[in-house]
């Protein structure tokens, strides 16, 4: 009993330790993903359910504080420019997730919420669309499992290539907003990358999360469910009024950089609890087939988005 009482004492010690690092210089995002990954092999989160609720809103409220950086000519651009390859890139994630489901013979809720999840925001998505589609807790956690790893990697594989390809800061921006699953992943691979970058990212993906909305009505009736609400995300709207703020009321210039420094920060801390719990156990637990259906899914969409991103739109 008592060695158990100390190991848990350990793992908070530990746990708490690392967290505080993630406040310093000393962390990025990707470095404190990968500290909380490593802590997961090793031990347990020692808050599991406290973990999922602050990172819920630490994440919104990272994400709202990031428009006080940013300028809304320059978002606008991002977001028209962005908007026919965020619509085409959805719909066509969706029906070629739905198919490769087929194909693995993976159950048709967990397809469609990986699917909807590489097509829209990751986590987010799923969580919206859960309810309507009526999953069971299995389906979800099988879904989530499968995009937090994906998230991981990509987080990790994007800036690198992005280097060794020479894409340029809108490029880049583009391409992981659209390529990458979960809003956390994008802002921390595209701020790896540059300034702009993590401009146009951020606001391609948080437009591109609006399409929750129009797609959790299509789900409500593709699986015959008009009996749940629909999740809105309102934290984008703050995120807007933040960048309009930001824009056209000079004195906000006096503070903003402090709350964007913040939000990086509260970033960094995110990615941290996002990898305490992906443990190799929760790995799994997932399945291999639902595994290769996300992997492939998202390895087609990466290389289809990257190509018409170079070829077509150019630098």
């Amino acid at each position: 009993m008592i060695d158990q009482s100390l190991k848990s004492v350990y793992e908070k010690i530990i746990f708490i330790g690392i967290a505080a690092l993630c406040l310093t210089p000393l962390f990025s995002p990707p470095v404190a993903l990968f500290a909380g990954i490593i802590f997961a092999q090793f031990t347990q989160n020692p808050y599991p359910k406290q973990n999922h609720k602050i990172t819920h809103y630490l994440l919104q409220i990272s994400i709202v504080g990031l428009g006080f950086g940013m300028n809304a000519a320059t978002a606008l651009k991002a977001g028209k420019e962005g908007f026919f390859v965020t619509m085409v890139s959805i719909f066509g994630t969706l029906l070629l997730g739905i198919i490769l489901g087929k194909i693995f013979k993976t159950d048709k809720i967990t397809s469609f919420l990986i699917s909807a999840g590489t097509a829209i925001c990751g986590g987010s998505a799923i969580a919206a669309l859960s309810p309507v589609v009526n999953a069971e807790e299995k389906q979800i956690s099988v879904s989530l499992g499968v995009i937090f790893i994906l998230n991981s990697i990509a987080l990790f594989l994007f800036p690198p290539i992005g280097n060794l390809l020479h894409l340029s800061q809108s490029q880049f921006g583009l391409w992981s907003a659209i390529a990458i699953h979960d809003t956390s992943s994008v802002v921390g691979s595209a701020s790896k990358f540059g300034g702009e970058a993590l401009q146009i990212a951020t606001t391609i993906k948080l437009t591109r999360s609006l399409w929750i909305i129009p797609i959790t009505f299509l789900s409500s009736f593709l699986f015959k469910n008009s009996s749940n609400k629909i999740k809105i995300p309102y934290f984008i709207f703050l995120f807007v009024l933040a960048i309009i703020l930001k824009t056209y009321f000079s004195f906000i210039d006096n503070f903003s950089p402090y709350i964007v420094e913040f939000s990086k920060i509260g970033l960094t801390l995110t990615l941290f609890l996002i990898g305490s719990n992906l443990s190799w156990k929760r790995i799994k637990t997932v399945g291999v087939k639902p595994i290769l259906q996300g992997f492939i899914l998202w390895i087609i969409i990466s290389v289809i988005s990257l190509i018409f991103i170079v070829q077509i739109l150019g630098k």
